[in-house]
This record gives C-alpha cells, structure tokens and sequence, in this order.
C-alpha cells in the first residue's frame, strides 16, 4: 500500500524536498488509543515534510515542523519563563500526535516556543514565516518583535521577518486563544463537549509552518481565471515590494512544453491565449497546465514561482422540462459524492501524514464518485491539489460559527434572521473573504456552500449575492439544508435516510446536501469504545450493503424532478459517529469498493444520460 501511493505521489509530480532537518527518523508509538496506519510512520524530526503550498512553489524552504515547546496559561498572562512540556508541530493540542492531549478554553492561552536557524545561502534575501493555519487567533513574536496578529481558524498567513532577525539563532514566539464552541467564530464541527455530530475541539497549530528566502520584490500570490468559452486563462499575481520597472512572464507548460505565454506589466491582471485544442479538466480527464511565472526587473528573474490551472467551466442550463440544471464545461454532469468532514483519530484536523491525506480521496475515486463536499472545515493546501489532479469536484462548506437557529424548507424560510452581533457579523465576513481567496485559484472547488442547517445563518440575500460577484465563476449554495431565500445557484434540501427533495423551483438547481447516515458499527473499532451513533443502525455489513444501493437507487428516479448533485454521508466514521463507508481509523470498508463503484457508476452514468436530453 505504501509503495502505491508512494507510486502516485511520484506521477503527481510533488515537490517532496528535504525540509532542512536531518535524515533520522523517530517513529510514534501508540498504546490503548485509535490510531490509523500512518500514525507510528510519523516522523518527529522531520513531521509532514512535503512542499506545503503546491499551487504556489518556490524552489527552497525549510520546514519549521517538530518538537516545540508549549504551555497552556491563563488567558491574559505574559509570556511563560518554562513550559510544559514538548508539541508535535502541526498537531494540534487535544491531538494525541501532538503530545499534548490536553483540552484547551476560552479561559487559557496556548503558547508554542521554538528556535531556529536561517540557511547561511540566503543571506541577503528577505525571510517570509508561512502558517499554514493556526486556530484561531494568533500572535507571533521573532526575537522579542511582535510581527503578526491573525484571527482565522482555517486560512495561511505570512510575514515578513528580515528586520527582526539576529546574527544567529532566531527565537520564534507564538501565543494562541480559541474559545471554540464559547465564541461566535467560525469552528465547523468543534465542540468542547463532543456528543453525537459535534467532535473534539482543534487549537493552535494544524497546518505546516515554514520558511522561504526572496527578494525584496516578490510575488506573494498567483490566481488564474480560465476563460472556457475564449480558450484564454487570465493570470492575476499580487506583489510585495518596489514594482517599479518591474514586469511579469508567463509561461503555460504541458508536458514540459511550452504552450503558451504573456507578460505584462505588473498591476495588470494578464490574458494567456491557450490553444485552440486545448485539453478540459473533467473528472474522467482531470487535466493540468503547469504555469511558472517570473517576475522581472532589467531582464532578470527576481522571483519565479511555479503554479498550475486547468480549462473548465462551471455554468447553469435548462433541462427539456425547463429545470436548472448543473454543467460542467457546457455539459450536464450529475454530482455525486460523500460528506467529508476531514477528521482522523490521532491527528483531529491534521492528517499524520501525506499518504493517509491521499488515501481518502484515492478511496473517493475508487468508489466512483466524481465529487466530494468538504463540510465545514477548509483543508491544507496540498488536499486541494490532490483533487485537482485526481478529478475530484468540491463542495467547499464555510466552516460554521456563532449559533444555531430553526431550520424550516420553505421559500423562501419564515425563520428570523440569525441576531449575530456587529463583531461575529465582520469575523464572519473577514473570513469567507479570506477563505475564497486562498481557495479560488483551485480549479476543483466547483460550489461555495455559505450556511448549513441554520447554524450562524444571517443576511443570507446579501451574502450571497456578494459572493457570486466576488466569484461568478462557481455556484453558490447559500443554504445548505434550509432556510432557504431567493438567492444562490442551489436549493439543498438534507433528509435521513432516503433522499427526498422539500422544496422544487424551475429557478434554482435541485440538490440533496444530505442523505444517508447509514451505521454500522465494526467492533474494536470505535471510538472510546462507544456503541456509536447514526441516524439508522444496521448490524451487518450485507445489511448495510443493501440499504445503500436501496436509498441510493433512489437518486436516479429524483432526477425526473430535476436533481442534479446528491452527497451521501458519510466518508468514515467520526468519533461517536458510526455512519461513514470507512471505520475512523482506515482499517475497515464496510462496503465492497468494486461494488459501490459500480453503483455509483450507474447512477452517475444514467443520471448524465437523461440530463444530455437537455436544451442547450
């Protein structure tokens, strides 16, 4: 197994470099605790070591992942003179990777410490600090200079540490607060009293953190906006630093040749001329441009950084009876995929390795479906890029916050508006905008899904309308499960166990969020030894078998009443959750994987042969 996706790695082409620690290897060793099959492949010396941002890579970085040392504190103290203990970095606290295992409230600060050395090769270029995401609010000191301060759970962020380093090894200061399901902020599913669909609270560091050298003047992001219909992609980069005479050039590359090109002045958002017969992603053909884009001063390179994008187009039609319909690239394409709420027994929010992050969605593929809903939480970089590589289209959730209102399938709804307060309203704002633009330049994310089930819902119209201005190019799902308004692309209905359609207009594309919940649970694998929880419980696995294809025949009749996406709960089982395709460690696939392809397959297959009949 390990060499397979070893294998797939290898043909991704990946960016797997040394990270700058050294080649010895401390493997983890677990007693009495649920554990995947990646966790005692854990390297402490040199933990999740892959190029952390594929969709914008810089030859050399160095991994500042490992052992920190850590304190949990009274919230409002100053820095502590010692710590508790040693952190594994990027796991979080209540992770039991990390070490730590410890919970963490409103009413205490975390604080990591570490230090830390620069290349002597990069002397002379400016030191960026990568986060990948640390949640929620963080502050970070470089020798003793306060640098950064960050609220978002779920997003990177940077900065600039040049002018605070010293002549040798370098201090690094970080203090952490999250007050989880206490605060209006945007959590997802943590909760600090786990119990049924709410699980174990995530703070602090999740995602890698690292160092990269540049000039002065470089690109600090890429963004590509392909133009199906013009065969053209428009390249945007944002730069920091003096532009003047600066430029930009672009070169597109498939298989190591060059395709196409342009260059422009820096400030303009650039229009690449792509072949007439170029190559569309799908989920069958999930096809890549490799982009490389220098910026330029007296014809020379001042940065190169290497991206990528694909031809495809997200739209809305009419089928024959006039319904909205789902296309991709101008055709009907049924969605059909699992819920995924991103979660591991030893690792929480953060994957123990690459290969267990790669094996969930190889496990998505290999059951035949073509797309998959990341529910309420918002993935490293490198998930992103697996799905674009393997053809696999996302529902991107906007992880959820504040509190929870009635949910009725009227419209539009009769329930009052979310009373979030002016704060929750801006964080919730600040965030969404933030997270579309980490995550737009992904050619996978086909839907922005605003609220789920009521929970923070506010202002639904108008956030909404917003976000398809700031991206025309997805759909919008603005209420996932009810509530519905006369806004958005979608309306989602959620029903257990069989799917069922509440609500129909000719107006909006019809889509079921969420059905399924099917438990099984295997034992010896449940977690803290529960007996488990599902919406509907089987005890055997043909049982489980047989009410799968049951409640999922069901999709192709739906279509005659214009369903065009469906999302089965759930990928694996999730703490007390016994309802996934997987047990929560990986060990066990409750139904045949040849078999459910083969479904999934037909209901895909048949459903896309009904909706080809449409109007164009």
């Amino acid at each position: 197994m390990s060499e397979m996706y070893g294998q797939l790695l290898r043909e991704q082409n990946f960016v797997q470099r040394s990270s700058g620690a050294t080649s010895a290897t401390r493997s983890m060793r677990f007693d009495n605790r649920m554990t995947t099959q990646w966790a005692e492949l854990v390297d402490s010396i040199s933990v999740l070591g892959e190029y952390p941002r594929p969709i914008m890579e810089r030859e050399d970085w160095k991994s500042l992942n490992g052992y920190w040392d850590y304190a949990i504190c009274d919230s409002g103290k100053v820095c502590p003179d010692s710590y508790d203990g040693m952190i594994l970095v990027p796991f979080c606290a209540e992770s039991y990777l990390s070490g730590v295992e410890k919970p963490v409230t409103k009413d205490n600060e975390l604080w990591y410490h570490r230090t830390f050395t620069v290349p002597e090769g990069w002397a002379g270029k400016h030191i960026i600090l990568n986060f990948g995401a640390v949640d929620w609010r963080a502050d970070v000191w470089v020798n003793g200079h306060h640098l950064a301060c960050h609220k978002g759970g779920f997003t990177s962020f940077s900065m600039d540490i040049t002018d605070a380093l010293c002549d040798s090894v370098q201090e690094l200061v970080v203090r952490v607060w999250d007050p989880t399901d206490d605060g209006y902020q945007l959590r997802g599913k943590q909760s600090l009293e786990p119990h049924t669909i709410y699980y174990t609270a995530v703070t602090g560091i999740w995602q890698t953190v690292w160092i990269e050298p540049v000039m002065q003047e470089h690109i600090s992001r890429v963004t590509t906006f392909p133009d199906y219909d013009n065969a053209q992609v428009r390249l945007l980069a944002n730069t920091e630093g003096d532009m003047t005479d600066c430029s930009l050039r672009v070169r597109v590359l498939f298989d190591d040749e060059v395709v196409a090109s342009a260059s422009g002045n820096v400030a303009d958002t650039l229009t690449i001329q792509m072949p007439e017969d170029f190559l569309s992603w799908t989920p069958d053909n999930p096809w890549l441009y490799d982009i490389q884009v220098e910026l330029i001063k007296d014809g020379d390179a001042l940065d190169v950084v290497k991206s990528y994008t694909a031809m495809r187009k997200f739209s809305c039609g009419k089928d024959k009876s006039g319904r909205k319909n789902l296309l991709l690239n101008g055709n009907p394409i049924f969605q059909f995929g699992p819920l995924d709420q991103g979660y591991f027994p030893d690792g929480l929010y953060t994957a123990p390795t690459d290969e267990a992050m790669l094996y969930d969605l190889q496990k998505i593929k290999n059951c035949g479906y073509n797309m998959v809903r990341k529910h309420l939480k918002v993935e490293p970089a490198r998930w992103y890029t697996y799905c674009d590589r393997m053809g696999i289209i996302v529902w991107q959730d906007i992880p959820s916050g504040d509190s929870a209102i009635a949910v009725d399938n009227k419209l539009p709804s009769q329930v009052p508006y979310n009373l979030r307060s002016e704060e929750s309203a801006q964080d919730y704002m600040s965030e969404l905008d933030e997270i579309m633009t980490q995550l737009m330049p992904y050619p996978c994310i086909s839907t922005w899904v605003l609220f789920n089930e009521g929970v923070g819902q506010f202002n639904t119209q108008e956030i909404a309308k917003w976000t398809k201005q700031r991206d025309p190019s997805r759909f919008v799902n603005a209420a996932s499960g009810g509530n519905y308004h006369y806004t958005g692309d979608m309306l989602d209905s959620h029903h257990y166990p069989s799917p069922f359609i509440c609500q129909s207009s000719r107006n909006y594309a019809i889509v079921i969020g969420e059905f399924g919940g099917l438990g099984l649970a295997m034992a010896g694998h449940v977690w803290n030894n529960s007996t488990g929880w599902a919406y509907m419980d089987y005890s055997t696995r043909s049982q489980f078998q047989k009410y799968y294809e049951i409640y999922t025949s069901y999709l192709y009749n739906l279509k005659y009443q214009g369903l065009c996406a469906a999302v089965y709960t759930q990928l694996t089982d999730v703490e007390i959750e016994t309802n996934g395709l997987m047990t929560y460690d990986r060990e066990i696939m409750k139904i045949d994987v040849d078999w459910l392809y083969t479904i999934n397959q037909f209901i895909i297959n048949l459903s896309r042969d009904y909706l080809h009949l449409a109007e164009r």
